[in-house]
């Protein structure tokens, strides 16, 4: 009686009570369900866009491969565009952001058929697209666009009624504290400490996001990172802790078995059904995930093979991010607006074997990969890639 008692009382106080708390360790938190929004969503957009769009050649890892690695075809390429002793930083003013008009992107993403977008927020340049109080004169509001990017398509995706994602890279390649903490194999934590955690924080409490992409984990392990520690924070006091949705990149080993939704790796494609829930992420320019001025039309995905990789992915029980590399300027280029219309014109006709569909007990066919299925309950979907 007893018992039944205290079920009454804590059923009478509501269920927010009765939630659990998770502990900052991979056993609690990987037992925390999924909200149900992201597996309903099945399409995102993903946007990488930053002050490697300046150069906009190679591809977003432009400082890497010039001033880390001296790839030779970057050092020339920098000798030939600009003045010598030309350094990076000398790039941020140019990334200037005048046509970016976030209500025109929203209107794209909700019309290429997106439920959801993510942003580069931060990518391993440093460089953040809002104005982060530990990045000083490296934000997007001291220099640049002096703007708050961040802020400005949160605000006009939420108008039209999309999901907003943040992506978010752990590591900085030239930090000086990060560079301390590498070469001390990682003991000390200035860097998380200083850097990485008070701006994870500042991006939840400023802009309330729907989704956290993390990356740049790779080199050190998440006790370094002190990922557990945030994503208990995250899912038991954040202001979005029963919304909010993260992927697997959290500490170097981390990748396919810890975090929400896995990423396993990019353009990542499993061969048969996955027990856990994932995501594919492609891009349009198959070279690169930041903008290239250089880009050629081969190298620009196709209609046929964009909507073949969603298929496929939704029918494998994924998620399908498709990436788009903005200008400098902040123009997503005719091509690109061309393909997500393309995709969202296609999902206006067969949306309803997308959108919030499970998987089957077959996924595809076995003597051939042309034909592909989905299910809502009793209902079956065939897909067919060839007619």
């Amino acid at each position: 009686m007893a018992a039944l008692a205290l079920l009454g009382v804590a059923a009478a106080l509501g269920p927010g009570l009765a939630a659990p708390r998770y502990r900052p360790d991979w056993a609690s938190l990987d037992a925390r369900p999924l909200p149900a929004w992201y597996d309903r969503a099945k399409v995102g957009v993903f946007v990488h866009w930053g002050v490697f769009s300046v150069p906009a050649w190679g591809s977003e890892w432009f400082w890497w491969h010039w001033q880390g690695q001296h790839d030779a075809a970057y050092e020339s390429f920098v000798r030939r565009r600009f003045p010598p002793g030309t350094t990076y930083a000398e790039f941020a003013p140019h990334f200037t952001a005048y046509d970016f008009q976030p209500r025109q992107w929203a209107q794209l993403f909700q019309r290429a058929g997106a439920r959801y977008v993510v942003l580069t927020t931060k990518h391993h340049e440093g460089f953040t697209n809002w104005g982060s109080p530990v990045s000083w004169n490296w934000n997007s509001v001291d220099t640049g666009p002096h703007r708050d990017l961040v802020g400005e398509l949160g605000e006009a995706l939420r108008e039209s009624n999309l999901r907003y994602g943040l992506y978010h890279s752990l590591m900085e390649w030239f930090n000086p504290l990060y560079l301390a903490d590498k070469q001390n194999d990682f003991k000390t934590q200035s860097f998380v400490l200083k850097k990485t955690m008070p701006e994870l924080y500042d991006l939840v409490l400023k802009y309330k996001p729907d989704l956290i992409w993390s990356d740049g984990d790779w080199e050190a392990p998440d006790s370094y990172w002190n990922s557990t520690s945030f994503l208990a924070w995250l899912y038991n006091d954040s202001p979005v802790k029963d919304t909010v949705v993260v992927n697997d990149r959290w500490g170097r080993g981390c990748s396919c078995r810890h975090g929400g939704f896995y990423n396993c790796a990019d353009k990542f494609r499993p061969g048969t059904l996955p027990e856990h829930k994932w995501e594919m992420c492609s891009s349009l320019d198959s070279l690169s995930w930041g903008y290239r001025s250089n880009m050629s039309l081969p190298e620009v995905m196709d209609e046929t093979s964009m909507i073949e990789e969603l298929v496929q992915t939704v029918s494998l029980g994924g998620n399908y991010l498709l990436n788009v590399g903005p200008t400098k300027e902040g123009v997503i280029v005719p091509i690109f607006q061309e393909r997500l219309l393309a995709l969202g014109r296609w999902l206006g006709t067969n949306g309803e074997a997308i959108y919030e569909s499970r998987p089957w007990r077959v996924q595809m066919e076995n003597t051939t990969d042309t034909v592909w299925y989905t299910s809502k309950g009793p209902v079956v979907f065939a897909i067919f890639l060839l007619w």
